[in-house]
């Protein structure tokens, strides 16, 4: 046991080394000073990550499974028990922050993610921009907005918002981190320089948050506006608006870090949970689990909440901690495999995973509405139809449907992505009466479609169905060559 764990540090010193030298030799390509000193920064940052997963690695570190419990009845507020009076002046001592990194690849987008037409024909940040707005307008405060981009939608980004900048709110954008891709096999860096292809690097996860906060000068900008908390969510999370009786309830009760979450459906198997580990309260990731465990994690019956991404954060206490102890979150091996088929990977960090850093931590658990995220085209369907209305830029469940849960929606690859889906959908179908909708292969929808009940379309390999216009489909089944089966 000795000898390997003797060889493991010693190979451990060895890529670290290897790793320094490389990452020495991309500063020196940064011609600039100032910009080359921002640079050496960054490597820093990452090369310390870097160590820290090698050290994690060659101890074999892994959660011990049997110290994991379920979260304590005192470390998870229901929803309900927040206060209802609430005092919009502490609105002023807020900020928002939206996670504006992501790039919609997987819904066949190219840029920034945010500026996707969501409902009518606004974007993402069109109805995040609209919400503020009407927070500062309805009560007389400065809520401002903060974008946090990355190298892949930072350019996007500033062209996007200048279109508000006559609108009663103050943007503020800054840049996340951008690490170089680390070759698997040799364990050094994929870029040869500075300025290298855009492919060669990536965005270290939501986690990065609260180093580039740091690093940008915003976290201090906030401070001296007088701030004190950050509400931190996704920008395709299109339930995160603002809660005043969380903020209210945060304020009363002197809590540094609130992570709001929900309760787990059979669809969010993935998504991180709150555990008790040794009466301590943590985010733990599917990732994190060892493989035996995988099916009891995504069970609800020891895990039943799951982390929304939404999280309220104390300013001061956060700027405490980033200069005192700092902030080690786990490490999220990410690995993926280069279009020249290089397998790299890439080391990341979960925001919600700072939970365990905060002295008076909670978690909240909050309505399914303030979870609604758009990671598909049947995500989309769901926001674009008549199940939910816009007010100030907010969705509303519509009061005609019978109840208060949303259908479920599984479109095939045919309509994975977005021209796709535009195509295939003349006009959004009624869904104000559907339960389930699944759609695979090949098929069309015209104008004024109504889908009621269970309504399941099969278009054959090789075959097309075209749904006509003004068509009505109760509890039906639809395949191959058009032959309608009652359900």
């Amino acid at each position: 046991m000795f000898r390997k764990q003797h060889f493991k540090s010693a190979t451990t010193g060895v890529a670290t080394k290897n790793m320094r030298n490389e990452l020495n030799r991309l500063v020196n390509t940064v011609a600039d000073p100032e910009a080359r000193k921002a640079f050496d920064a960054e490597m820093q940052s990452f090369f310390y990550l870097f160590t820290r997963y090698l050290a994690e690695k060659a101890q074999s570190k892994e959660l011990d499974w049997e110290r994991i419990k379920s979260p304590a009845a005192d470390q998870i507020v229901p929803y309900d028990q927040l206060p209802t009076n609430v005092d919009p002046s502490i609105l002023n001592k807020l900020a928002v922050l939206k996670v504006n990194g992501g790039l919609g690849t997987s819904m066949g987008m190219t840029g920034a993610k945010s500026a996707l037409e969501v409902k009518d024909d606004m974007t993402f940040l069109d109805l995040t921009v609209r919400q503020i707005e009407h927070l500062n307008t309805t009560h007389r405060v400065d809520v401002p907005l903060i974008l946090m981009t990355s190298f892949n939608t930072h350019e996007d980004t500033l062209r996007i918002i200048k279109k508000y900048a006559n609108q009663q709110l103050r943007i503020t954008t800054f840049n996340q981190s951008r690490y170089p891709r680390i070759d698997k096999e040799t364990l050094l860096p994929l870029p040869r320089s500075a300025t290298d292809d855009k492919s060669k690097w990536y965005p270290p996860g939501h986690g990065d948050l609260y180093n580039a906060l740091m690093h940008s000068g915003v976290l201090d900008q906030l401070l001296a506006e007088g701030k004190e908390y950050l509400f931190v969510s996704n920008s395709d999370n299109l339930g995160a608006v603002v809660d005043q009786r969380i903020l209210q309830h945060m304020v009363d009760n002197n809590i540094d870090f609130i992570m709001e979450v929900t309760d787990k459906t059979k669809a969010d198997v993935k998504g991180g949970t709150l555990i008790d580990y040794d009466g301590n309260i943590q985010l733990l990731e599917i990732a994190q689990v060892p493989s035996e465990h995988t099916e009891e994690f995504k069970s609800v019956r020891k895990f039943k909440i799951f982390n929304t991404n939404n999280l309220w954060i104390n300013l001061k206490a956060l700027k405490r901690i980033m200069e005192n102890e700092g902030m080690e979150l786990e490490i999220i091996v990410n690995p993926k495999v280069t279009e020249d088929g290089t397998s790299v990977i890439q080391l990341e960090t979960a925001a919600g995973a700072a939970i365990r850093h905060f002295k008076n931590a909670k978690g909240i658990n909050v309505p399914r509405s303030r979870f609604l995220p758009v990671k598909s085209c049947s995500d989309l369907l769901l926001i674009k139809s008549d199940i939910y209305s816009l007010e100030h830029g907010q969705l509303v469940l519509n009061p005609h449907r019978m109840f208060n849960t949303t259908p479920v929606i599984k479109l095939g690859d045919h309509f994975k992505k977005i021209a796709q889906f535009q195509q295939r959908f003349k006009k959004i179908p009624k869904i104000i009466e559907l339960d389930h909708l699944t759609v695979t292969g090949d098929v069309y929808f015209g104008r004024n479609v109504t889908l009621r009940g269970t309504v399941i379309v099969v278009a054959n390999e090789g075959q097309r169905i075209d749904i006509p216009d003004g068509c009505v489909l109760e509890n039906r089944l639809l395949s191959g060559n058009l032959t309608m089966t009652e359900l």
